[in-house]
């Protein structure tokens, strides 16, 4: 078997059963990067787990030893606050050499390690939730243990769901600020469009089709024609036309300045959780 096939027949394991590890299990297995009957979960919130098993048609596991058997890469999906008794508690299962990736927002690398042995090989991931959808934007950092290998296999599962930087531990704050909280600032946005296209007078159903898929469009643009948005927000942009109006009121606004302000706030919220686990 090649080292591709190997990488497409992993049995993967989420400890923490919520929202985004949901979203990459069910991107993972439509990608068709593995099967349902080779991903497993385990979470101390036994609704949480069945939930999981209930969208992936994955098993729910009844513990973290249990889980740790059954994979060959583990992913870390809890909550922050709750990192260390996992870690703790994955430290405490440990029968084999063992590829951990988290997603644990803020969790650094070193905490991690030092709660663990050398054979547990880190790679800290920040993904976010259009994962489900398979348009997801990650960016990932290797730990001390880790190998190319490692990097490959962590690199194919996140490109299955969308796309995939590597990056140092020092900008993974960064990729938390911008793609991993930005899904919920463009939702606010596609959200406020609407609200926009229904006081100018559409039914709501239509003014939220209308402005995500404008959303999507957009960035689509943006991606395929590899040009700067300012230029493609140009060819929008006609002399004393209705574009500009609406952009001089964006920029009256302060829009583009929060939106910048958003990211950074996110980065440094991100840093904060870091620092609480040195």
């Amino acid at each position: 078997m090649s080292e591709q096939e190997k990488r497409n027949n992993l049995k993967i394991g989420f400890l923490g059963a919520g929202a985004m590890a949901t979203a990459l299990a069910r991107g993972i297995i439509a990608a068709g990067k593995t099967s349902g009957e080779h991903v497993f979960a385990y979470d101390v919130a036994e609704a949480a787990a069945r939930k999981f098993s209930e969208q992936t048609g994955a098993a729910a596991v009844k513990s973290v030893q249990e889980l740790m058997q059954h994979s060959d890469v583990i992913f870390l999906a809890v909550k922050p606050v709750h990192a260390v008794n996992a870690l703790l508690s994955i430290q405490e299962a440990m029968g084999k050499p063992m590829l951990l990736v988290s997603i644990a927002a803020g969790v650094s690398l070193t905490a991690i390690e030092s709660y663990l042995c050398e054979s547990v090989r880190v790679v800290r991931v920040m993904p976010n939730t259009p994962a489900l959808v398979r348009c997801g934007a990650s960016g990932y950092c290797l730990g001390t243990n880790a190998t190319p290998e490692d990097e490959k296999i962590v690199h194919s599962l996140l490109s299955a769901v969308g796309v995939a930087y590597q990056v140092t531990e020092e900008q993974i704050d960064a990729v938390t600020g911008l793609s991993g909280s930005g899904p919920a600032f463009v939702y606010m946005m596609i959200e406020a469009m609407s609200d926009g296209g229904v006081a100018a007078g559409l039914p709501r159903q239509i003014a939220t089709h209308l402005a995500a898929q404008t959303v999507m469009g957009a960035a689509r643009m943006v991606l395929e024609t590899g040009q700067h948005p300012g230029v493609l927000k140009d060819m929008v942009t006609s002399p004393a036309g209705t574009t500009i109006e609406g952009i001089r009121h964006l920029e009256e606004s302060g829009v583009r300045s929060a939106f910048i302000e958003a990211v950074m706030a996110s980065t440094r919220r991100s840093r904060q959780l870091g620092r609480k686990d040195r």
